[in-house]
């Protein structure tokens, strides 16, 4: 296993804590790669289109007097979430993800880096509705900015915002969804470049709630997600998920009826 060197922007953005970026980038690179969360081909560029990519945007993130909870929407490889929780200790990181092989890889890693500020959640995002919320949610190329509303929302905090990380159509894809995403209850909406100066900089939207969030329209319109396909993919024929959840959350196991698709 050959590792990246470690670029000299990477200790602008992490400081003191370099090296526990440093660490992850291996297990990246390790596990991240035998257990499928990263693709073989990805290791020679991890800090530029992953790691730093992630990084930055803690910048559009202020610092408070207290801890901020920050959820992160299916972090599987533990992007931007864990990167997140390195880059910004005064951030307790909810990892939400609903594939148990990748949770139990991300708990791994939690503690093989002795992150105090991370709580790992094998859940759904519908399913921890209510239970967890908080003044940010992340997520990183999961679904189309329409859908990804649709499962993030109800996470926020009023005037709460969705940070979602996206490719080059980002801005493109805001416009096709403006509409659409106001009828959901998104009072304002930006898309921008953080990181200009690192070699791929993050193409960032962000969806800013108002003081409340219609949860029970949000239900009714929750579409199915790929995070569903993908688990029934990734399971054993004749299996059903565990329902199992770690850091303290509860993941219901059969969905009531009514209750929305799976998130990613």
């Amino acid at each position: 296993m050959e590792l990246p060197p470690t670029p000299a922007d990477a200790a602008l953005v992490f400081g003191g804590r370099l090296s526990l970026a440093e660490r992850f980038v291996e297990i990246l690179a390790d596990t991240g790669t035998s257990h499928g969360l990263i693709g073989p081909r990805e290791t020679p560029r991890l800090w530029e289109r992953h790691v730093l990519n992630c990084a930055v945007v803690e910048r559009v993130i202020p610092t408070t007097d207290t801890t901020q909870p920050l959820i992160d929407v299916g972090s599987g490889a533990g992007l931007p979430g864990v990167v997140l929780a390195i880059a910004r200790p005064d951030l307790h990181v909810h990892l939400v993800e609903p594939l148990a092989r990748r949770t139990t890889w991300l708990s791994e890693t939690v503690t093989a880096l002795g992150l105090d500020n991370t709580t790992v959640h094998t859940a759904r995002a519908e399913s921890l509705w209510g239970q967890v919320s908080a003044p940010w949610v992340t997520a990183r190329a999961v679904s189309n900015l329409r859908q990804l509303a649709l499962w993030c929302l109800p996470l926020l905090e009023p005037q709460g915002r969705l940070l979602a990380l996206k490719g080059e159509r980002a801005a493109t894809e805001l416009e096709e969804h403006r509409a659409s995403l106001a009828a959901l209850g998104v009072v304002e909406m930006s898309s921008e470049l953080v990181g200009q100066e690192l070699i791929e900089p993050t193409h960032l939207v962000t969806l800013r709630v108002g003081a409340a969030v219609d949860r029970v329209r949000l239900a009714r319109e929750a579409p199915g997600s790929a995070g569903s396909a993908r688990r029934r993919a990734d399971r054993p024929a004749g299996t059903r998920g565990s329902g199992r959840s770690r850091g303290g959350s509860t993941s219901p196991g059969r969905r009531p009826k009514g209750d929305p698709g799976t998130s990613s």
